[in-house]
C-alpha cells in the first residue's frame, strides 16, 4: 500500500523585480508519508515559507506539480482548493490572524460553519478543542484579551477543529518566548498523534528543528535532508 501522502516535485518560484529575476525556489521535490513529523529548518529568506504555503495551495508554482493522495492540487480550480485548505490542511503560523471581533469561542468554530455544520454541533466541538489547548476559561474573551501564547493556542485549535490530514505550520513559537512556545509546541504535537495527522513545521530554531523525525534543510531555494548531507 502506498503511504504516501504528498510528493512535489519540480517546484520552482521565481518573480521578476525591475529587470531582475529572483528564483525563490530552484526545483524543490518531497516525498512524504501519511503521519510522519517533518521539520524544515533554514535561514530567512531560503524559501521556506513559500514552499510551505505552495503546499497547502495558499500560492502557486512557477513550475512544478503537487499530489495529494496521488491527485495534482495545482489543477484544482479556486473552489476545489478552497475546499481542500479547509477540510485536509490545517495552517498554524507565526501570527495567529485570529477575527478580533469574535470571541474564542466563535473563532475556533468559524471553519466548521463554513463547511456548514450545524452552529450547536460546531460549539459542541470547539468547546472539546478548547479543553484540549487547555482554554476553556476564556472561551467567551476577545483575542485582544488574551496573552500571545493563548492566541496561538486558539490558532491551533481553529486549525486542527476540522482534524485535518496535514497540519502545516509556518514558524508556529516564533513570535513567543521560549517557555510559552515549548508549550505551544508540545500542544501541536499531542493533537498530531491524537489526530494520526501529518505534520510539516518550517522554523529556524535548531533545538525545534531536531525532534522531527526527519530534519530537512533549505539554503538559497533548495532542499537537503540533513541526514544525506
Amino acid at each position: 500500500m502506498n503511504n504516501c501522502i504528498i510528493e512535489a516535485s519540480g517546484i520552482k518560484k521565481a518573480f521578476q523585480k525591475d529587470d531582475v529575476v529572483i528564483e525563490v525556489l530552484k526545483g524543490v521535490g518531497l516525498t512524504v508519508e501519511k503521519g510522519g513529523f517533518l521539520t524544515i529548518m533554514g535561514p530567512s529568506g531560503a524559501g521556506k515559507s513559500t514552499f510551505l504555503h505552495i503546499l497547502g495551495t495558499l500560492d502557486k508554482p512557477t513550475e512544478g506539480t503537487v499530489l495529494f493522495e496521488g491527485r495534482d492540487i495545482m489543477k484544482f480550480d479556486e473552489d476545489e482548493q478552497s475546499r481542500f485548505r479547509n477540510e485536509r490542511v490545517g495552517f498554524i503560523f507565526q501570527f495567529y490572524h485570529l477575527l478580533q471581533d469574535f470571541n474564542v469561542i466563535e473563532n475556533i468554530m468559524m471553519p466548521l460553519l463554513i463547511r456548514r455544520v450545524r452552529p450547536d454541533e460546531a460549539r459542541k466541538r470547539a468547546q472539546a478543542f478548547l479543553e484540549t489547548v487547555e482554554l476553556t476559561h476564556r472561551a467567551n474573551h476577545k483575542p485582544g484579551e488574551l496573552s500571545g501564547g493563548e492566541q496561538q493556542r486558539v490558532a491551533i485549535a481553529r486549525a486542527l477543529i476540522n482534524e485535518p490530514s496535514v497540519i502545516l505550520a509556518d514558524e508556529p513559537t516564533g513570535n513567543l518566548d521560549r517557555k510559552t512556545g515549548r508549550g505551544v509546541l508540545d500542544q501541536i504535537l499531542n493533537i498530531q498523534k491524537k489526530l494520526s495527522a501529518t505534520l510539516i513545521l518550517v522554523t529556524h530554531d535548531p533545538e525545534i528543528g531536531a525532534i522531527g523525525d526527519r530534519e530537512l534543510m533549505m539554503v538559497d531555494g533548495e532542499l537537503f535532508d540533513t541526514a544525506n548531507r
